[in-house]
């Protein structure tokens, strides 16, 4: 029963998770229209990692002050937020919205294949492969094929868009490294890290003093950075340790149906049937990807490890 409860819990942070990074593609499309992209990132960062840290603060807690785990956060930075998030906000000022979420949709294929290739820190399994494969199909059925046909027109930003979605799954696989740490520790660090890093460039290449950035931007920005950076950072790195790299990355699949069911309820749009059985796979992928093995359901559960049960 506890299983069951703990499996519930995670798949309902999953999905919250899914929604919050699902609508970041929205506040990122109204935020370029007059921000630029690095330093919409910046602000993004800095406002995040600052609010994050308030918090932990509020919480009687102090971030760590060692050197080896900042050094951790600086490459997570790096993989999590500093190049993805600028690579996606540069290419969704021409690219198709469609077409970048097909694109980066695709971060599970990567994370299961360096995980079963190079780091083979989680066991690779006939059952997650299923589910990755499930997930991709799923998701080009959700778009539609027409959602490929720009694809090879922009190359360069395209390649943009695949080379953040790589960045996502390093990062799905490094932030197995911070496991024993309070999740918002590793969000709160990276984030600032990733200021550190994006605030002079901002300051070299945009002189954000000169800008006049418009009110729906700035909205846009702020709901970008507090919902889905801050809320979704702590998110995102505690289902790292419960349910796993590659079981974390199929967020990446759940966005799909998500923004179509915003689309169906706000914006009176229709799914074309193949849709409907597309979002089938996508939920057969992802159930795939993160239902804990049959070892974890036959094994008694052991008070003492219940804290830290993987469902991996």
């Amino acid at each position: 029963m506890t299983d069951k409860t703990n499996m519930a819990r995670e798949m309902a942070l999953l999905l919250t998770l899914s929604t919050l990074w699902g609508a970041s593609y929205t506040f990122i499309k109204i935020g370029v229209e007059t921000i630029p992209p690095v330093t919409l990132i910046a602000a993004r960062t800095l406002i995040a990692g600052a609010l994050l840290t308030a918090v932990i603060h509020g919480r009687g807690l102090r971030l760590p002050r060692d050197r080896a785990t900042w050094r951790r956060f600086l490459i997570q930075a790096c993989l999590n937020s500093v190049v993805p998030f600028t690579l996606i906000a540069w290419a969704e000022q021409t690219t198709e919205a469609g077409l970048a979420a097909i694109l980066n949709s695709t971060t599970p294929i990567f994370t299961f294949l360096l995980t079963g290739l190079v780091t083979r820190h989680e066991p690779v399994t006939g059952r997650k492969l299923f589910g990755v494969a499930a997930g991709l199909a799923g998701t080009c059925l959700i778009i539609g094929v027409e959602a490929l046909n720009g694809l090879g027109h922009a190359l360069w930003v395209q390649l943009a868009v695949v080379a953040a979605t790589v960045c996502y799954a390093g990062a799905a696989i490094f932030g197995k490294s911070f496991k024993g740490l309070d999740p918002m520790m590793p969000a709160a660090g990276s984030l600032i890290c990733g200021a550190a890093l994006l605030l002079p460039v901002s300051l070299a290449v945009d002189r954000p003093w000169t800008l006049a950035p418009a009110a729906g931007s700035l909205l846009a920005l702020l709901a970008l950075s507090v919902f889905s950076t801050a809320l979704a950072f702590v998110i995102y790195f505690r289902l790292v340790q419960t349910l796993g790299s590659v079981g974390t990355t199929a967020q990446a699949y759940l966005r799909v149906p998500i923004g179509v069911g915003i689309g169906i309820v706000f914006l009176g749009e229709t799914l074309a049937s193949t849709a409907w059985i597309g979002l089938g796979c996508v939920l057969a992928g992802v159930i795939a990807m993160t239902l804990p093995g049959r070892k974890s359901v036959r094994e008694p559960l052991d008070p003492g490890r219940a804290g830290a049960q993987d469902y991996s």
